[in-house]
């Protein structure tokens, strides 16, 4: 998991923004290190959010992406009596079996980024207020995920910290099999 984002090749812009993306994604498979499901599900705040929570959505949301972009139909879309479900593991779920789903959702959109012909074509968005309006680029949709990870990224490591005190060089020294000490 990546803890730096290394310089990409010189023009290769979308080497970085799938750095800068996977960059992200490992600071909340970080911060469900070691953790049991149980732990991973705590609440330690008055926010409905969990690391496992956190972990699942953002997993889903990426998903989500990808298939706009592709112009597919989402496997996993939600609906507004499902909404919650994406927030919290559910029956037969598991902190491993997302990470797993994950790792799938974001060698898929690799694949795709490094297939398009250009970042600059574009995709439609559905209405919607949370929507811009009209069509976005892939240039776009890699700068989004960026910013949607790595705001969740903020919040697991403030959750995780809230759960056990462990801050987020400490388990970047756990991943690496260091000592932040």
């Amino acid at each position: 998991m990546v803890t730096h984002v290394p310089a990409e090749a010189y023009g290769d812009e979308r080497g970085a923004l799938l750095a800068f993306v996977e960059a992200q994604r490992g600071g909340i498979r970080r911060a469900v290190l070691g953790l049991s499901d149980e732990q991973a599900a705590g609440r330690p705040s008055a926010s409905e959010l969990s690391l496992s929570g956190l972990l699942k959505h953002v997993a889903e949301c990426e998903l989500n992406w990808l298939r706009l972009a592709q112009r597919k139909p989402n496997e996993r879309a939600r609906t507004q009596e499902t909404w919650g479900d994406g927030f919290r593991l559910v029956e037969g779920e598991t902190v491993a079996g997302t990470l797993a789903f994950w790792d799938g959702v974001a060698h898929e959109t690799e694949e795709f980024i490094r297939s398009v012909g250009s970042l600059d074509d574009t995709f439609p968005l559905p209405e919607a207020p949370w929507f811009p309006k009209g069509e976005v680029s892939m240039r776009w949709l890699m700068l989004h995920l960026v910013e949607e990870i790595a705001r969740h990224a903020g919040h697991a490591d403030i959750i995780r910290e809230s759960l056990d005190g462990r801050t987020a060089f400490e388990l970047v020294a756990q991943e690496q099999g260091t000592s932040w000490a």
